[in-house]
């Protein structure tokens, strides 16, 4: 990967009709397999949905919003970010792949965790964001668009469901060929979050 892939990736909402190459989806999750974990304890894993087995997916994802909207919540703070998911399931529909991305050592965010479970879920997912870091920016050194995706959250009790797990979903990543290039968005200026004590 190089570094301008940081700075030249964008988030994608919009793909072209177009298939990911096989050769490429094993890239593109070996460097997300080669990202620093706390402990090594590499707790990520992917599933990967290509366009003609992602139908029950995304039936799941419509189902957890529609309970949502209904008023049968499990986030009741945030009913106001259902709009942008039904928006964030039209792009994953669109998606010529979607990868989940799951905690392998976590449970539902719903259930109870002690101090030392907080802890070692805070570190996982720490881990798991480098990991989908890499995915996204080895995507963008391979002129593909990705959408890192949390939205899933609404529709968390279908789709681990569907999925068969009882691994924690932390999220999905939609890939493709890009069909758009949006400009950058705003960034906070380095003095707004950088504190130096040299």
């Amino acid at each position: 990967m190089s570094i301008d892939a940081i700075y030249s990736r964008r988030s994608i909402r919009s793909f072209q009709d177009k298939e990911v190459p096989l050769e490429c989806i094993y890239a593109i999750l070996n460097a997300g397999r080669a990202a620093p974990s706390a402990k090594n304890r590499q707790p990520w894993k992917y599933i990967v949905f290509g366009r003609k087995r992602k139908k029950g997916l995304m039936e799941a994802m419509k189902a957890g919003l529609e309970r949502e909207e209904k008023g049968t919540t499990d986030l009741p703070g945030s009913r106001y970010g259902i709009p942008d998911a039904k928006n964030t399931l039209k792009i994953m529909e669109e998606a010529p792949l979607i990868i989940i991305v799951l905690n392998t050592n976590g449970k539902s965010p719903f259930l109870p965790v002690d101090n030392d479970g907080r802890v070692a879920e805070i570190c996982d997912s720490l881990s798991i964001g480098a990991s989908v870091e890499n995915i996204i920016l080895a995507a963008e050194d391979f002129g593909l668009g990705s959408l890192w995706i949390a939205n899933t959250c609404f529709a968390y009790p279908e789709l681990t469901a569907y999925l068969g797990t009882d691994s924690q979903l932390t999220g999905a990543i939609a890939v493709g060929y890009a069909d758009e290039k949006p400009a950058q968005r705003p960034r906070k200026k380095l003095e707004e979050i950088a504190e130096f004590r040299l």
